[in-house]
């Protein structure tokens, strides 16, 4: 369980286990927040319009996932009491900050994806002379 953090933000070390910013660390530096917060972009969209943009999402991780980023004040959840019931999400203020970062990881993904790609078929290839980093330790 994370600790309630009482001093000021200058004060927090990050590098504890029971810090609360590795706990927001680990809620929203997964696939599905990042593409979430990069769906709900800078306008007000219903749930079915976030389920349609972040493709392969299921309906209960997208729950999931925006319920999390609530609880952490990234985004906000208006329902209207209609029939059939009307749920809209926006970022917030910070919310809006943290897809500034997000943006930056989807442009650096584009620019070095032609790398890591060829990092990859290097590292896993059987007809690679070099050994890749899980045969390095097997000494003979």
């Amino acid at each position: 369980m994370t600790k309630q953090f009482s001093g000021s933000p200058d004060d927090a070390d990050l590098r504890r286990a029971d810090s609360l910013a590795r706990e927001i660390f680990s809620d929203v530096a997964n696939k599905w927040a990042l593409l979430i917060i990069e769906a709900l972009g800078d306008r007000t969209r219903r749930f079915s319009e976030v389920l349609k943009e972040v493709d392969g999402i299921s309906h209960k991780m997208l729950t999931q996932n925006l319920r999390m980023l609530e609880r952490n004040g990234l985004a906000e959840r208006t329902a209207y009491a209609t029939v059939p019931p009307k749920v809209e999400y926006t970022l917030t203020e910070p919310g809006q900050g943290l897809r500034g970062t997000v943006h930056l990881m989807c442009d650096w993904t584009q620019e070095h994806l032609g790398h890591i790609e060829e990092a990859r078929r290097r590292f896993t290839s059987p007809s690679d002379a070099t050994p890749g980093p899980l045969h390095a330790s097997v000494r003979t």
